[in-house]
């Protein structure tokens, strides 16, 4: 049985190999065995592990599952098998998803819809838990408010702005190509606004400021901001992001900024406005649930929220899925999501 790893080189980029696996362990107490039917592939963030002294030779490598319950352990109370389940597995998890079978302790498990199928399943829960945790516990987004989706055709983009669509909420969302728009204006409902910013020639900061009538976006998710001017922006930052003061500019009164920029930089003058507005700026690190045990009934009722409402996911919640992967193309297409160059979620199915 073999399992996919990434592999820490110094000084280069993660490389990814199969390993054979020896037999699973005996399950333990409140262990599930589950045979994976399909693992969403999502970009592993060595610096993060490395700061939580996580960081190992040989990286796990696909986290986001759904499968059937083969065994479970004497204390599990959750689950049965045969049950369908879908989960992300923890970040010390020693397990890899892209494996037949795998051992997970049950409080990192839902059970799956059953209307919902397994590619579906797998690519749309981390997707879900970011959208929840930004429009849920970052933000009390509500019926009414507007909301600035920064590049909207993303992954997470696209269920962002279904959900906070679901909430009642008027929506602005940047494509980042032709392509994109014409995503964007498919998914979109009536009354949503799609700005193409493609062609560099849109100000961004006048364009959500006229789409709101002066007052300002209530709520902004980024996808990551420019800190500076674009002759000292290093070269790998996309160019199409907008600058950190066009975010500040366009947010109105009582605004929330929720960043997914781990190094944002806010200057006195920054700080300054954003107090004359009593605005708020929020990281997401939907990682968060993982690092903190006391979360963990929080973090499970998120993880039912995009899953377990069938009738919500299949009618509202329609991820950016590409075609499934066979299990022989896994490390090209993991090689693909560590370069930041899949547009569409990857998800290997078995």
């Amino acid at each position: 049985m073999k399992a996919l790893y990434g592999q820490n080189s110094p000084g280069e980029e993660m490389t990814f190999v199969f390993q054979e696996r020896e037999n699973l362990p005996p399950t333990r107490d409140h262990d599930v065995k589950v045979q994976v039917r399909a693992c969403a592939l999502s970009w592993v963030d060595t610096k993060l592990l490395s700061e939580i002294k996580l960081k190992k030779e040989l990286v796990p490598v696909g986290r986001e599952i759904s499968g059937v319950v083969l065994e479970v352990g004497s204390k599990v109370t959750f689950f049965q098998p045969d049950d369908e389940v879908v989960g992300i597995l923890p970040l010390d998890s020693e397990e890899s998803g892209v494996c037949e079978v795998i051992l997970v302790h049950e409080h990192y498990l839902v059970h799956k819809p059953e209307k919902v199928c397994w590619a579906e399943a797998a690519g749309t829960v981390r997707d879900g838990l970011r959208a929840y945790t930004a429009l849920h516990y970052l933000c009390q987004v509500c019926p009414g408010s507007s909301v600035l989706v920064l590049d909207g055709a993303s992954p997470f983009g696209t269920i962002a702005i279904q959900l906070a669509q679901h909430r009642g909420a008027r929506v602005i969302s940047t494509a980042h190509s032709l392509e994109d728009k014409q995503y964007l204006e498919r998914l979109r409902s009536a009354g949503a606004r799609v700005l193409d910013v493609s062609h560099g020639k849109m100000d961004l900061a006048e364009s959500c400021l006229e789409e709101t009538g002066g007052l300002g976006v209530d709520i902004v998710l980024d996808a990551g901001v420019r800190l500076y001017s674009a002759e000292d922006e290093p070269g790998s930052k996309s160019q199409l992001l907008p600058h950190k003061h066009d975010i500040i500019t366009l947010l109105g009164v009582g605004g929330h900024w929720i960043t997914t920029e781990k190094d944002l930089q806010l200057d006195p003058p920054d700080s300054h406005s954003l107090f004359l507005k009593g605005a708020t700026v929020s990281f997401l690190n939907d990682e968060i649930w993982n690092l903190s045990n006391v979360q963990q009934g929080k973090y499970l009722d998120i993880l039912c929220a995009p899953c377990a409402h069938q009738h919500f996911l299949l009618l509202h919640l329609r991820p950016q899925l590409d075609e499934p992967i066979p299990l022989y193309e896994a490390k090209v297409s993991m090689e693909i999501v560590q370069k930041n160059q899949a547009r569409k979620r990857q998800v290997i199915q078995f």
